[in-house]
């Protein structure tokens, strides 16, 4: 299956009715062909906004999700980016459009061997892939601007508030709520959004 310009305008329709502004992320968004970072067989639901299961206890996020998400975060062509939870690999390649340097850790070895192949495909910029334990973020490429973590959580990792920036940015499933969480000279500032199910946040990896 191919992305009909049909299909992508009425997926942006629907961001831009459930409150998605950001240009940048928009842009993204019509740019991405999703169709190509959801399993065989669910092509036919890749435009719609829905959350999909990619397998292994996962899912590829609501589109209205993933752009909120992003466009919270205020993202400059600049930053660098870590992000949390690769999955599908499909937000990681809306920020390979949206930013700079991407850096991205999932803990399931099956799927993000996938992904270096699917950016490829879907003609998307490159991305830094690692298997490994989100939680422990990735020190070698610290500070970072943002940090998007894709999987829930009951406590901030105190290794991803160390790796962003004075000033940076984190977008974060925390107690079944997502947070805008900012580092400021002062501390931490948290900014409550809407309510989220997100897989968990587990340490190590797998496969």
């Amino acid at each position: 299956m191919r992305s009909s310009a049909r299909n992508v305008q009425r997926l942006i329709k629907t961001l831009k009715a459930k409150g998605i502004k950001d240009a940048r992320v928009i842009k993204a968004f019509g740019e991405v062909p999703r169709h190509l970072f959801v399993p065989p067989g669910l092509e036919h639901k890749a435009y719609q906004d829905a959350a999909l299961p990619i397998g292994g206890g996962q899912t590829i996020s609501a589109p209205s999700t993933v752009a909120a998400m992003l466009a919270v975060l205020q993202l400059s062509p600049c930053d660098r980016v870590l992000e949390i939870g690769t999955g599908s690999g499909f937000q990681t390649a809306l920020l390979t459009r949206l930013v700079a340097e991407v850096y991205s850790i999932e803990r399931n070895l099956s799927l993000i061997k996938e992904v270096g192949k699917k950016l490829i495909r879907a003609g998307c910029g490159t991305a830094q892939l690692r298997a490994g334990d989100g939680m422990l973020g990735w020190s070698q490429h610290a500070p970072y601007d943002a940090i998007i973590v894709s999987a829930g959580t009951l406590e901030i990792p105190q290794a991803l508030l160390d790796q962003l920036k004075p000033g940076g940015r984190m977008i974060i499933p925390l107690k079944g709520r997502i947070n805008l969480i900012t580092k400021t000279r002062g501390g931490l500032r948290f900014r409550e959004l809407s309510s989220c199910r997100f897989v968990p946040l587990l340490p190590g990896h797998t496969g």
